[in-house]
């Protein structure tokens, strides 16, 4: 897919994690699988089970209309399950960072996924010396959904002139734009361009190859 037209005024980059860095879909599918099993939710196809990337984790159970105490206790074997250094980097990621810093661009993670597995992730994936800062949910913080998770790195990069977020789900775009932030949505990772398309994403790219293009020109 074309990247469109390069947009080099930006300064700093918004980045999610699943499905955008690294492709996460098998290990959360799969400890999402024996999650419902263990408070005796039915099977769900792949589809459904695809559609745990990337939203708050205790939300998309929520969504499948589980009570509070069923949705804490699948959240608590969910963590039990999910193998956070199962998930590889998507092929192009690393070049695409390092191009982007190496441009003079601020990098930084913003994700759903609780602060202490956010950091253990980029510890244990290459990431830590490309990011200036890690963010993700934090319940004690009172940082649940992706808006506030996006509020709080644009405070840790002192409030960028002119930020970009990076990713494959509507709720990236949404989170971007509850923080006047334009999202570009990852094709390469869980979400439709119909779902990306429909949230208000600015641009739609291929491959972590075309981000950089996109920002920084050919």
């Amino acid at each position: 897919m074309s990247p469109g037209t390069p947009h080099r005024h930006h300064d700093a980059v918004l980045l999610d994690l699943d499905g955008t860095l690294s492709e996460a879909g098998p290990a959360i599918t799969a400890a999402v699988t024996v999650a419902l099993a263990h408070v005796g939710h039915k099977g769900l196809t792949t589809a459904a089970l695809r559609s745990f990337v990337g939203p708050p984790l205790e939300d998309s159970f929520l969504a499948l209309g589980l009570a509070q105490g069923a949705v804490d206790d699948a959240v608590l074997v969910y963590r039990e399950h999910y193998d956070l250094l199962a998930s590889p980097l998507y092929d192009g990621v690393l070049e695409a960072l390092r191009a982007l810093r190496c441009a003079g661009l601020a990098l930084a993670l913003a994700t759903s996924k609780p602060q202490r597995y956010a950091e253990m992730v980029v510890a244990g994936s290459g990431l830590s010396g490309l990011l200036d800062v890690v963010v993700g949910s934090d319940r004690a913080a009172g940082r649940l959904s992706k808006g506030h998770v996006v509020a709080e790195a644009l405070r840790l990069l002192d409030r960028p002139a002119h930020p970009v977020m990076v990713g494959d789900r509507l709720h990236d775009v949404l989170g971007a734009a509850e923080n006047g932030v334009p999202c570009l949505g990852a094709l390469w990772g869980y979400g439709s361009a119909e779902e990306l398309r429909g949230a208000g994403a600015s641009a739609l790219l291929g491959s972590p190859a075309d981000l950089v293009t996109h920002l920084l020109g050919p």
